[in-house]
């Protein structure tokens, strides 16, 4: 494909690429009701089509009959040593931890065992024993445990985007890396996201850049970002999740190395999460950036949407991959600006079997006013760090 762009004219790339786009939305489409290889994996909290309840009790029932011996009939777990464990039990009243863990992933481990996701064979299989139907009704009354209607579900928690944030509060750890080819760059950026209450992330974010300029390597850091999220609305039964943010660039950097913008510039943007049929999704994000100094850096708008759909392996209970096609636009606010559009196919994949840690791989490339706007190649390493270490469940 890289090849084929570089042959092509440079005028017809942008229609070589909207076609490219046209056509991963028309297959996209084809394929909403198309058979599925494998059963729902009950993103909507329902139960999974197509298996059958085998035992006609309720989740409580069940939860009783085969869990609480180890969880406790309130849920809280009981303690390791009182089983002989040499790990504790999860609590599932605890709102910090319930809510955020998806419920196909709890149905993955109930019907494989502990080991499907990285956590201790003390958690034994019982899909031989109950139908995928059971589990999710017994999935669904542990996460009754937690009452509070305003910790956002785990379902809402899509696969992260190279550039196209995303509305669920986190708690990562994502290092981003370009390659660009015209002059030859390498930019970098770490970013530390912590959750706090139910609806609200802080997030710290530094970048790094390298170029090279008449055969030698120069770079340094910079402009550090400070930033504050917060999920305005969620509704699982709906399918969407909508936040706020906001954010401080400080001019940390190295303005003469072209490093900072040698000013303090706000950030604020909406962010905008939706469920789609067949495991697919949307994500949105659109705001401005605000100068303080605005004869130092002009100010601008910029919106990002992001369509993508997950696949897994072995079933809904194997390794996870996301393709995802990015669309980017860029507008400086002054009269005659013309708008930077991006396109962005990408895919995401999880590295372990606990799946918090993934990699996303990418191409960005410009669809206009490609002068001083060259393609690169951009990747990053995610560790959502609240589901354990970063050497945990591999």
């Amino acid at each position: 494909m890289i090849c084929l762009m570089r042959t092509m004219p440079e005028k017809m790339i942008p229609r070589f690429q909207w076609w490219g786009l046209a056509m991963f939305v028309a297959v996209f489409v084809a394929t909403q009701d198309a058979p599925q290889a494998r059963e729902p994996d009950g993103r909507r909290h329902q139960v999974a089509q197509g298996t059958v309840d085998t035992t006609g009790k309720t989740g409580a029932e069940i939860f009783a009959q085969s869990c609480a011996a180890c969880h406790g009939l309130d849920g809280k777990g009981k303690e390791a040593g009182e089983l002989g464990f040499d790990v504790p039990t999860p609590d599932f009243t605890d709102c910090q931890f319930s809510p955020r863990e998806a419920v196909a992933d709890w149905v993955a481990v109930a019907h494989e065992g502990g080991p499907v996701r990285g956590f201790s064979q003390r958690m034994p299989a019982f899909g031989g024993a109950y139908s995928e139907a059971d589990l999710y009704k017994v999935v669904a009354h542990v996460k009754g445990f937690c009452s509070a209607p305003e910790w956002p579900r785990g379902e809402l928690n899509l696969p992260r985007a190279l550039y196209t944030e995303k509305a669920y509060p986190e708690d990562e750890w994502v290092m981003t890396t370009a390659f660009g080819r015209t002059p030859a760059s390498v930019s970098s950026s770490f970013v530390y996201e912590k959750r706090f209450g139910a609806r609200n992330q802080v997030e710290i974010k530094l970048p790094l850049k390298t170029t090279r300029n008449n055969g030698a390597w120069t770079g340094g850091a910079g402009d550090l970002a400070v930033g504050f999220k917060r999920v305005l609305s969620h509704d699982l039964d709906r399918g969407d999740i909508f936040s706020l943010s906001g954010e401080l660039v400080l001019p940390t950097g190295d303005s003469a190395a072209g490093l900072s913008k040698d000013t303090t510039v706000f950030e604020s943007f909406v962010t905008y999460g939706r469920l789609l049929p067949s495991d697919s999704f949307l994500q949105f994000q659109g705001g401005v950036e605000l100068p303080f100094d605005t004869a130092k850096a002009g100010r601008e708008a910029f919106w990002r949407a992001t369509l993508g759909r997950t696949f897994t392996q072995n079933g809904p209970f194997g390794r996870a991959w996301s393709p995802m096609v990015e669309v980017l636009a860029a507008r400086e606010l002054e009269s005659g600006a013309a708008i930077d559009w991006d396109i962005v196919p990408q895919v995401q994949v999880t590295l372990n079997t606990r799946q918090h840690v993934r990699f996303n791989v990418g191409w960005r490339t410009p669809l206009n006013n490609r002068r001083g706007r060259s393609s690169s190649l951009v990747a990053y390493v995610l560790w959502d760090w609240f589901d354990g270490g970063l050497r945990d469940g591999w």
